[in-house]
């Protein structure tokens, strides 16, 4: 049982050093050559490996420029259900969020951001993973707090599925909005003080909520 597990290990570190490789190199000649100038099969020839082995890992040329797809939704989806209990949800967004805009704002980032807004497929396939990302956000959410009112069963706010996907869709929007500021964390301040006032508004039948005492 050891002997297999460390050689699924060995595999599945194989196959994402070729996967990381193959990201590396086709950005590379991306940015050397331009976008539209570069092929899936120069990428498969500069990294010296099979078009097949690109195709098994990438399902389009544009994938290869947003490699990092996959793992900044399931980072999304965990900053919902894997946030501390009773932690809020929108500051969980707001911190996650914050962290992949930091990510994606960091120093050498210039050029890829570049490369991606001159290109209309590269923009296209953006906004389609965005979408996605939303859909998936939207999903994560409204599954936690119908799981949180079962286990404590407490009425407390509730959010019809409207307001799950309009949080979600909201929350993705920050992270274009706040990457493209002056200040990218004054911008997502602004953003997520009236993603909170929208949701708690939701979640008080979509009237603002009374304060105490009146």
């Amino acid at each position: 049982m050891i002997e297999r597990t460390e050689s699924t290990g060995r595999r599945e570190r194989k196959k994402a050093a070729t996967r990381q490789k193959i990201a590396d190199t086709a950005l590379r000649l991306f940015l050397e050559r331009g976008y539209d100038a570069v092929g899936i099969r120069d990428v498969a020839a500069e990294a010296d490996v099979a078009v097949t082995t690109v195709f098994a890992h990438f399902a389009s040329k544009e994938a290869l420029v947003f490699e990092q797809d996959q793992d900044f939704e399931q980072r999304l989806v965990r900053a919902v259900t894997d946030r501390a209990p009773h932690e809020p949800l929108v500051p969980a967004l707001h911190r996650e969020i914050r962290a992949l805009v930091h990510h994606c704002t960091a120093d050498g980032a210039a050029p890829l951001w570049h490369l991606i807004d001159t290109s209309p497929a590269l923009r296209q396939y953006e906004e389609t993973m965005r979408l996605r990302h939303a859909e998936s956000l939207a999903t994560a959410i409204a599954a936690n707090i119908a799981a949180d009112l079962t286990v404590t069963a407490d009425a407390g706010p509730t959010h019809s599925t409207t307001a799950c996907r309009t949080i979600a869709r909201f929350s993705i929007d920050a992270f274009t909005l706040a990457r493209e500021a002056a200040d990218p964390d004054a911008a997502l301040e602004e953003i997520f003080r009236m993603i909170d006032a929208a949701w708690n508004t939701a979640g008080a039948g979509g009237h603002p909520a009374t304060p105490a005492g009146r």
